[in-house]
């Protein structure tokens, strides 16, 4: 048998550096290339700029007393002071703890609790969220001095991005301020004491199944993903990525961030959250390059009633991530968008998170039909679910990674931890995957999200790509609902493009002879969207939840199956 087994061969070595120490080398050679363009908040910095801020935030960290080890969190959309902070933290050995700006009350109190937050750097608001308020609702009226709360026990100081704090908390700007009676030694001393294997950020999982776990990377874990993801979309100090993805998360944290730092590129922030029109005019008026995005996020930027009238035409690469990329988008990326370099990626926060990612001169069949090849010192495995054997290739099975990228662990919950990463330090990432022949990786789905209908092994993914085939389809999601007869039954959520109408007949009678009897899907249900996370990860779990409900299948989702 040829195993589903591949490692990333290079002669490219690893970065033995803390990202303290590998920015201030990028700030001092790249010192007037433009590092950040805010152009919702009117903000450009060079790398020199950007550099001398960001040692500016450590010097107010430290007047803080904020010690090595504790944790900074930051709780805001995306915006150059979160570049700042991402940039400012990790000189002082302290640990960012990443906020989901969509988290409301109760997400946000267990968040600061389970992580310790010392001091959390925090935006007015988002949209809709009242951060502010909510903060007042969680803490209650503050007093001057540093937050005392016997619920949150390590949390000492709030600053506040913007020119006004309520009482009790401080501005950016009074932060700023309160480092210059530290002098610049004295990051450069604590600066020293970092070791590159120290822990450097706690990312939150979204808990779909439980409460949310908080994934400890390094900055050996963060700095090399960056630098090789990078590397794979030949980035240069001459490129301008536009990131419309959340810096929260991996994705635009590392991803788009530290893939431009480790090589002198420019981070461009159209807005705080994602508009495909604001996107479009930020790629023309910045001249970017290159363009990350979830599937989603491009299918809105194609969408655009004015798409025709933006000149993309400087765009050259990017990056398409965060869930499975249908087939016909990834070919109108690269036709209409220009983007003939744009890559796939897959991976998870628990690995840095990339594990696998197409080449810029892969086959137009391998860019938009697989997930790439191994990443470069990463290892990758397929194995049997049940038995853990490692399966042959061309065979379904759960991928495993192993390499410098697999996280420290779960925050304070080694139980967690132990369940995903096993003796010999393999991550088990719960999707479902084949390796062919020539090693390139396709995902078919989730574990927990294949569908069992009377013993049949059925994919989402498979179904959704065949749909995205019709004409009238926009976009499809493709989830199992209980089934008395057979277990679960095929059921497509399914929202057409502007204009166009259907029937649920009509989408069966497309897949009829096309696909298997069984894959047709029993049920079909037209929306507008989809629920999604603020990562643009389609929430398949909640619309399962929806569909037992408005089919009336309780009685069928409680019975027992093999």
């Amino acid at each position: 048998m040829n195993p589903s087994y591949a490692h990333g061969t290079t002669l490219e070595p690893l970065i033995g550096q803390t990202i303290g120490d590998h920015f201030d080398a990028q700030a001092k050679r790249h010192g007037d290339r433009e590092a950040v363009v805010d152009r919702q908040k009117g903000k450009r910095l060079t790398y020199r700029e950007l550099s001398e801020v960001a040692t500016q935030l450590a010097r107010g960290l430290l007047a803080l007393g904020v010690q090595p080890g504790e944790r900074v969190g930051i709780w805001s959309p995306n915006r150059w002071e979160w570049i700042v902070t991402q940039f400012g933290t990790p000189k002082i050995g302290t640990i960012l703890v990443n906020v989901n700006p969509s988290y409301r009350l109760r997400e946000l109190g267990y968040a600061l609790r389970q992580s310790g937050i010392r001091t959390l750097i925090t935006a007015p608001g988002f949209g809709p969220s009242d951060y502010l308020g909510m903060l007042h609702d969680l803490l209650g009226e503050l007093g001057d001095g540093p937050v005392a709360h016997p619920d949150f026990p390590d949390l000492k100081e709030i600053v506040v991005l913007g020119d006004k704090a309520p009482r009790g908390m401080r501005t950016w700007s009074d932060l700023l301020r309160l480092g210059d009676s530290i002098p610049v030694e004295a990051v450069a001393s604590r600066q020293a004491d970092v070791q590159f294997d120290d822990p450097v950020n706690i990312q939150y999982t979204s808990g779909t199944t439980g409460l949310p776990k908080g994934a400890t990377l390094s900055h050996h874990n963060l700095l090399n993903n960056g630098y090789f993801i990078g590397e794979l979309m030949r980035f240069t100090a001459e490129d301008r990525l536009c990131i419309p993805v959340p810096f929260y998360h991996t994705f635009g944290m590392v991803l788009a961030n530290l893939a431009c730092v480790t090589h002198g590129a420019t981070m461009v922030i159209p807005g705080e959250g994602f508009d495909a029109g604001q996107v479009l005019a930020t790629v023309e008026a910045e001249r970017c390059t290159a363009l990350h995005g979830v599937p989603t996020m491009f299918i809105a930027e194609l969408g655009h009633p004015e798409f025709e009238r933006f000149d993309l035409g400087s765009l050259r690469t990017g990056l398409m991530a965060g869930s499975p990329c249908p087939v016909e988008v990834m070919r109108q990326v690269q036709s209409r968008m220009h983007m003939s370099e744009v890559e796939i990626a897959y991976g998870m926060t628990e690995t840095s998170p990339v594990s696998t990612q197409t080449r810029a001169d892969d086959p137009l069949e391998l860019r938009v039909g697989t997930v790439g090849q191994v990443h470069p010192h990463v290892e990758v495995k397929i194995v049997d679910p049940a038995t853990g054997r490692v399966v042959p290739r061309g065979t379904p099975g759960e991928l495993v990674t192993r390499s410098y990228a697999v996280m420290l662990g779960y925050w304070q919950n080694p139980d967690a931890t132990g369940q995903v990463i096993d003796a010999a330090r393999w991550m088990h990432t719960g999707d479902l995957a084949v390796m062919r022949e020539d090693g390139y990786v396709n995902i078919v789905g989730r574990i927990k999200d294949m569908i069992i209908r009377g013993g049949e092994n059925i994919y989402p993914r498979e179904i959704e790509e065949f749909y995205y085939t019709h004409p009238k389809v926009a976009d499809i999601q493709v989830i199992g609902v209980p089934d008395q007869k057979y277990g679960e039954q095929v059921m497509a959520w399914i929202r057409l493009k502007p204009g166009e109408t259907s029937t649920e007949e009509e989408m069966r009678d497309y897949a009829r002879g096309q696909i298997a009897h069984f894959k047709i899907p029993r049920y079909v249900k037209f929306v507008d969207a989809f629920p999604m996370t603020v990562t643009g990860k389609v929430q398949k779990y909640v619309m399962r939840q929806a569909a037992v409900k408005e089919l009336g299948l309780e009685g069928a989702a409680g019975q027992t199956t093999a």
